[in-house]
């Protein structure tokens, strides 16, 4: 049985309605990615040198990032020697199982949610990447789920932050604590936990600057922020979320890089994914990091957040050539009759 065939039988015993996402958010680049190979593979039949190049190229324009590229394109050189692959076509199977076993990783990827008590969830990043629109569709997410939710607006330094999170907090049936524009966001913070102990919350989703208009280190501030937290819900923050936006491509790595280092992140969520055709960098960041991939954001309703899925990934990311699969399969069944 070949890989796409396995792919797909296992995605089938998981629900439509996120596969359909999945397909959906990912379909610029899908159309892109999947072109170009199929091109490559009906121009060049045979594995050489150039063919190899040339899938390079392919994988580094969807932004899978060079040294990612570089081991994958050795791993696949192993296969094809080892398992004498002559014709390019079937090296796309193998080349989605490599993509699997490359996002998978050892990680859990599933939020670290405390069964009794408040869970509290810290969201890091730069301005203008979705952070507020990721914490309004997290509110969403667990408001379903029947938990009760706060949300913090520790962003007090951005125009119109604060506002934005009670426009989300309002469209989700949600409360939001906050104090004015330009306070102390680490105060904002303290005020958001008191409040959530006392109304006896589930979950506290707490927003941060991007950047501070004063001379005060951004780093600094959410250490203090980190502080707050760790004194008032011992073992807290339970998750610190670093969020991305996939259409910046590498810039979104280098963020990765320097958030990683210094503000203890434990999962990345990674917005606008619907938005590129550049879809690679999430092998990227997942390989450039040892920090897995919670959550991706597929596109604007409010439950296309969804928790990321390697081979829902892989799936969307080869659906063209699983078609094809299947028709050419189809076909050679007919003409055996």
């Amino acid at each position: 049985m070949s890989f796409f065939k396995k792919l797909k039988d296992k995605i089938s015993k998981k629900t439509e309605e996120v596969t359909t996402k999945f397909k959906e958010g990912l379909s610029k680049t899908s159309s892109s990615f999947t072109e170009k190979i199929e091109t490559l593979v009906l121009r060049r039949k045979k594995i050489d040198e150039d063919f190899y190049e040339e899938l390079e190229e392919i994988l580094i324009g969807a932004d899978v990032g060079v040294n990612v590229v570089m081991d994958l394109i050795d791993e696949l050189r192993t296969e094809v020697r080892k398992k004498k692959i002559e014709d390019a076509a079937d090296l796309q199977p193998v080349l989605s199982e490599k993509l699997v076993e490359l996002l998978s990783g050892k990680e859990d990827n599933s939020l670290n949610i405390q069964e009794t008590g408040l869970t509290v969830i810290l969201f890091v990043g730069v301005n203008g990447v979705g952070k507020t629109t990721t914490i309004g569709k997290m509110a969403h997410r667990f408001n379903s789920e029947g938990k009760k939710v706060l949300l913090a607006a520790g962003d007090t330094f951005r125009a119109g932050a604060i506002e934005q999170l009670e426009v989300w907090g309002n469209r989700v049936g949600v409360d939001v604590i906050k104090q004015q524009a330009g306070s102390d966001p680490a105060a904002v913070i303290f005020d958001a936990l008191q409040a959530a102990k006392k109304r006896e919350a589930d979950i506290l989703l707490c927003d941060t600057a991007g950047r501070l208009q004063n001379k005060t280190n951004l780093m600094e501030e959410l250490n203090k922020i980190y502080r707050v937290i760790k004194r008032e819900v011992p073992n807290a923050p339970h998750e610190v979320l670093l969020v991305l936006d996939a259409t910046t491509g590498q810039n979104a790595l280098s963020q990765a890089k320097l958030f990683g280092e210094k503000t203890g992140v434990t999962g990345l969520v990674l917005t606008k994914l619907d938005g590129t055709a550049k879809g690679g960098i999430v092998v990227a960041i997942r390989n450039g990091m040892d920090i897995p991939v919670k959550f991706v954001g597929l596109g604007e309703k409010m439950d296309d957040l969804q928790e990321f899925d390697s081979e829902q990934f892989v799936h969307a990311l080869f659906a063209g050539l699983i078609k094809d699969e299947e028709e050419r399969e189809e076909a050679d069944e007919v003409s055996e009759e």
